[in-house]
């Protein structure tokens, strides 16, 4: 991506200055795995957190010496975010809204949120009760290794699609869905949650399609890895990394292709009229 002289947004916290140290409770070790794919998926991590909610942190304060490519990675998260900002000010204001900007906190490990522990296994989540995005940077180089997702647009939509639950609860959306999802059973609530998580994969290719659009953004081979990056965060590509089958019913976030697919309808449309993941029937989603 292009990113040369663009703006750091102001609305970021940056604790990876401080340290997390666990108190008692934690996931043990035979939970790694599990926390692995769901580090990968991304998304709201509440059931992770209620299961780390045992877990009390002290986070201290010290002088930590940052890498050169740990302080590109931390400016490149702000310039994201202060993107977002942009597009989506001007998208709220087009259909008569204000856009109100979320937060975003860097952290190294483990941290306090509104909706308790972040942890980095946990990964990239938004939380609705602070209105803020949690980012452990080493989340990107392990979606490197572990998965083989590159690029900027591939960082720069783990970032955006969280950005996009933020747009969900500015709509209503998220409230509605989560309402819904506590008067449902199990399955039709993972039903919902998948129409969620779709729908921030698609506000995500509406902001890369207006970013392009402003700033001339996007650089050849950008779409593409962005695109590989979506169908590697599906629930079966991760399922079948992980224990060599796929059980559909317990879907959270969508499959590999509707990930795939709705990245790329946002990056195609660009506009909020698109993005029908709760109007049409669950199977053609």
């Amino acid at each position: 991506m292009r990113l040369e002289g663009r703006r750091e947004s102001t609305n970021v916290e940056d604790r990876r200055g401080m340290s997390g140290g666990a108190i008692a409770g934690g996931l043990g070790g035979g939970a790694i795995l599990i926390a692995l794919i769901v580090m990968l998926l991304g998304g709201d991590p509440s059931a992770v957190l209620q299961q780390a909610g045992s877990m009390q942190t002290t986070e201290q304060t010290g002088d930590v010496t940052f890498s050169e490519e740990e302080q590109e990675l931390a400016s490149f998260a702000k310039k994201i975010l202060a993107g977002t900002e942009d597009i989506w000010t001007a998208q709220f204001a087009k259909y008569g809204y204000q856009y109100q900007a979320p937060k975003m906190v860097l952290y190294t490990g483990t941290t306090s949120s509104g909706c308790g522990t972040a942890n980095s296994q946990v990964g990239p989540f938004y939380c609705s009760a602070d209105q803020t995005v949690y980012l452990d940077l080493s989340f990107l180089s392990t979606m490197k290794q572990q998965i083989g997702a590159d690029g900027d647009l591939a960082y720069a939509y783990v970032i955006a699609h969280e950005i996009g639950h933020h747009v969900e609860y500015l709509l209503g959306t998220l409230g509605k869905a989560h309402q819904k999802m506590s008067q449902s059973s199990k399955a039709v609530a993972n039903q919902y949650s998948v129409r969620l998580e779709l729908l921030a994969d698609y506000y995500a290719g509406v902001w890369a399609n207006n970013d392009n659009a402003r700033f001339r953004s996007i650089e050849p081979g950008d779409i593409e890895r962005a695109l590989d990056c979506a169908s590697k965060i599906g629930d079966d590509y991760l399922q079948k990394k992980a224990q060599g089958y796929v059980v559909s019913e317990s879907f959270t976030h969508g499959t590999a292709q509707q990930r795939y697919n709705w990245l790329k309808k946002g990056m195609t449309y660009g506009d909020l009229e698109h993005g029908n993941t709760f109007e049409i029937d669950y199977n053609r989603l």
